[in-house]
């Protein structure tokens, strides 16, 4: 009789398993085919750039900003410190490139992607590694995500970067939190928002040890590649005509935008203009969630910053609005009213179709009248929205008034590790459940 108990067990446990494996494969097979109708094949371009440039510098002898790829007008536009990490290219042969380069990327949004999604899966109660096989299948017909990959860019990387030290270092108050921040602005300028970041939350030593990581770095490319360094800082890195035209369809930065409305010639009062308003309500914004603890909602606030206020943001660029689409996900299931919980999740899919959808390709001859310009600029607008909209989580033992490092708190204890005791997670309800702690032999917790 045991053992036909344990057979009945056995097969109501493998009936939802079976389940959830199909519909995960069923759900990759549709991601699949619909990446292979949709995607444009760029042929590794961003990283033939990196490869000839890095080859053409140490083994032809010529200078790293002058080299431009075949039949082309694209060459290589990071700092000298990008190049110098980039060195170890000039000694593998292109094939084992693409393989090293697309196995970095993906590795970095499945650890993000991990960090992101299980804490939620955890409160949720759901089949952990289910969610997170949902979330890697969405996530690859994600259109910034694929294509960063089918460019071979280094997107991932520096967002993995950002989020190590904000979720790991920054968050634990280790000494060493801002040296990712750090190494990720000197490869590219971009992530140093990310300092700015750390400032207006008040982490001054993290915001310190940035800087100085980003200089040090800086000026260890120069001992080692002076020309280059030279030729980036007084000449490479002011010349826009480098990196492609400003109007081109997939900028879709603030600057992008404004550009779209006279490509000869873009306002750049305008431009400016629209990035302080953004910079405005970011800053409003992220102090309320340092205030609240909430530090993965910092994060992808300041990544959707850095998009909107770049001079050129392509659409590989965006996967910086990624973790707010997740993080719109949470909100919803933690709403405590239908309509709400609707709303976020209307919000959420709306986000998440748009930016999968190469829409604005549509219209890439197209902007000069109203609605034509309005529509090629689609992900500046949803940016734009998520950096407003996008919900502050309040957590417990929020630091006040912002000060000192923000905690991830109860919400997030999994994530960051800040506890030693695993506890039962919230349940998905219309009103939050008290948590119950459990006591320790010789403990005697107190309540309010």
């Amino acid at each position: 009789m045991a053992d036909v108990g344990e057979s009945v067990d056995q097969r109501r446990m493998t009936r939802p398993t079976a389940l959830r494996v199909l519909s995960v494969l069923g759900l990759a097979s549709a991601v699949t085919a619909f990446v292979a109708a949709v995607a444009a094949r760029h042929g590794f371009f961003d990283l033939r750039v990196y490869y000839g440039a890095i080859n053409y510098w140490v083994h032809d002898g010529g200078s790293l900003y002058d080299y431009l790829l075949p039949r082309n007008t694209y060459g290589f536009t990071y700092p000298p410190f990008a190049a110098v990490s980039m060195l170890p290219m000039a000694t593998i042969p292109w094939p084992a490139a693409i393989v090293i380069s697309t196995t970095a990327s993906v590795v970095a949004t499945v650890i993000l992607l991990l960090w992101l999604v299980d804490p939620m899966a955890r409160r949720q109660r759901w089949t952990r590694w289910y969610a997170l096989a949902l979330a890697i299948c969405l996530a690859a017909a994600f259109e910034p995500l694929r294509e960063t990959i089918l460019f071979g860019q280094v997107n991932m990387l520096l967002v993995f970067l950002v989020a190590v030290d904000l979720f790991v270092l920054v968050s634990r108050g280790n000494r060493f939190g801002g040296v990712a921040i750090g190494l990720a602005t000197a490869i590219k300028l971009t992530p140093g928002v990310f300092i700015i970041y750390l400032l207006v939350t008040r982490r001054w030593r993290a915001a310190i040890v940035a800087s100085a990581t980003a200089a040090t770095a800086t000026v260890f490319a120069a001992a080692v590649a002076p020309d280059a360094s030279r030729v980036f800082w007084t000449d490479a890195l002011w010349n826009t005509d480098r990196v492609g035209a400003l109007a081109f369809i997939s900028n879709q930065s603030l600057n992008g935008a404004v550009a779209r409305l006279h490509p000869s010639q873009p306002s750049t009062a305008l431009w400016l203009l629209a990035v302080a308003a953004v910079v405005v309500v970011w800053f409003l914004r992220v102090r309320r969630a340092a205030a609240a603890g909430d530090e993965m909602t910092g994060f992808a606030l300041t990544g959707i910053l850095g998009c909107l206020m770049s001079p050129i943001t392509w659409i590989h660029h965006l996967v910086w609005v990624g973790p707010a689409i997740i993080l719109l996900l949470d909100s919803a299931l933690a709403a405590t009213t239908r309509r709400r919980r609707a709303g976020l999740l209307a919000f959420m899919i709306f986000s998440y179709a748009l930016l999968s959808s190469r829409l604005v390709w549509e219209f890439h001859d197209g902007y000069a009248n109203p609605i034509g310009w309005v529509l090629a600029s689609s992900y500046v607008w949803i940016s734009v929205a998520l950096l407003v909209a996008l919900p502050i989580r309040v957590r417990k033992h929020a630091p006040a008034g912002g000060q000192g490092v923000p905690q991830l708190g109860e919400f997030d204890r999994e994530l960051a590790g800040l506890i030693e005791d695993e506890q039962a997670p919230l349940a998905s309800q219309p009103e939050p459940a008290p948590l119950v702690e459990r006591p320790r032999p010789g403990v005697t917790l107190e309540h309010p």
